[in-house]
C-alpha cells in the first residue's frame, strides 16, 4: 500500500510542476503561485485539523513543519532561477541528485536496511530520473556561478526537506500538523518574499495557485503516510520520479517528442521499481 501511496505521490508532483512549467511560460509568478497554493492548503488542512478535532501541536511540530515548508519552497525558486541562469539540459539532472540526500540519512541515521536487489532497483530509478530530465543540445550556460550557486542551493533544500519529512515520521510527529505548519510557514516564507520582489500580481495566479493547492494535499498526504509505513530509501527515488509525468504531459499538453534515451529511461523506471518490490 505504501508503494501506491507513493506513486500517487509521484503523480501529484508531477501534475503540479507540469501546471508549474506551463505558468511560468506564460509570464506567470512562481512566487505567487506558490503562495496561493501554499495558503490554500494551509486553509484546507487546518480546517480539517479543526474539524476532526486531531490538531496536537507541540514546538518540535511547528519548528520541524515550517522548516520544511521554507525548504520546499525555496527549493523550487532557486531551481526555477537556476533555469534562467543556466542550461537546462543539466539543471534538472543535478537538481535530482538531492534524493541521494534523503536515502543515505534513511540508512545512516535512521538504520534502515536494503537488500542488494532493491539497492540495484533505487539505482536504476535515480538514473532513469536523470536520463529522462537530460536535455542534449540545450543552451550553454551564460553565468555559471550564479547558476552552480543556484542549483547547489535547490540541492540542498530539496535534500534537507527529505531528511526532516522522514524525521517527522520517526519521531511520531502527526502529519496533520506537519502539513499545517509547513503550509502556515511556507506561506509567511512566499508572503515576505513577494512583498520584498514587488511583483504586479495576477488573478490567474490565485486560480492555479489554489489547483496546485488541492493536488498538494494529496500527495504530501500520501507523502507522509507511505514515509511512515514503508521504506524511505525506496519512497524517495520513487517519488523523484515525477519529472516522468513532466516529460508525458510534455508530450500531451505541448506536443513535446520523447527522444529513445528517455524511452530507455522509462523502462529502467519501472524496472527499478520492479526490483525494490522485491
Amino acid at each position: 500500500m505504501w508503494i501506491a501511496a507513493a506513486l500517487v505521490t509521484t503523480l501529484s508532483f508531477g501534475m503540479n510542476n507540469t501546471i508549474f512549467k506551463w505558468s511560468t511560460a506564460h509570464g506567470l509568478s512562481k512566487v505567487h503561485i506558490q503562495f496561493f497554493f501554499y495558503f490554500v492548503a494551509f486553509l484546507l488542512t487546518l480546517g480539517y485539523g479543526i474539524t476532526v478535532g486531531s490538531l496536537h501541536f507541540n514546538l518540535m511540530a511547528i519548528f520541524l513543519g515550517c522548516l520544511i515548508g521554507i525548504l520546499n519552497a525555496n527549493g523550487n525558486i532557486q531551481m526555477s532561477r537556476a533555469f534562467e541562469k543556466g542550461p537546462a539540459s543539466l539543471t534538472s539532472p543535478l537538481v535530482g541528485t538531492n534524493a541521494l540526500f534523503p536515502i543515505l540519512g534513511a540508512g545512516i541515521i535512521f538504520h534502515e536496511h536494503i537488500s542488494l536487489l532493491q539497492w540495484v532497483g533505487i539505482i536504476f530509478i535515480l538514473g532513469s530520473a536523470m536520463i529522462i530530465q537530460y536535455s542534449p543540445g540545450s543552451n550553454h550556460a551564460t553565468e555559471y556561478r550564479p547558476w552552480l550557486l543556484r542549483v547547489l542551493f535547490a540541492i540542498m533544500s530539496f535534500g534537507i526537506l527529505g531528511i526532516l519529512m522522514k524525521t517527522t515520521s520517526y519521531l511520531q510527529i502527526s502529519s496533520l500538523d506537519t502539513l499545517i505548519c509547513m503550509y502556515g510557514g511556507g506561506s509567511i516564507y512566499l508572503g515576505l518574499k513577494s512583498i520584498y520582489e514587488k511583483e504586479r500580481w495576477q488573478r490567474t495566479e490565485a486560480h492555479i495557485g489554489s489547483l496546485v493547492g488541492l493536488v498538494s494535499v494529496v500527495g504530501y498526504s500520501c507523502y507522509f503516510y507511505a514515509l511512515h509505513e514503508g521504506t524511505a530509501s525506496i519512497v524517495f527515488p520513487i517519488v523523484s520520479l515525477n519529472c516522468l509525468v513532466v516529460i508525458l504531459a510534455g508530450c500531451w499538453l505541448f506536443k513535446e517528442k520523447l527522444k529513445l534515451y528517455q524511452l530507455v529511461g522509462i523502462f529502467s523506471a519501472l524496472l527499478g521499481i520492479i526490483f525494490t518490490k522485491i
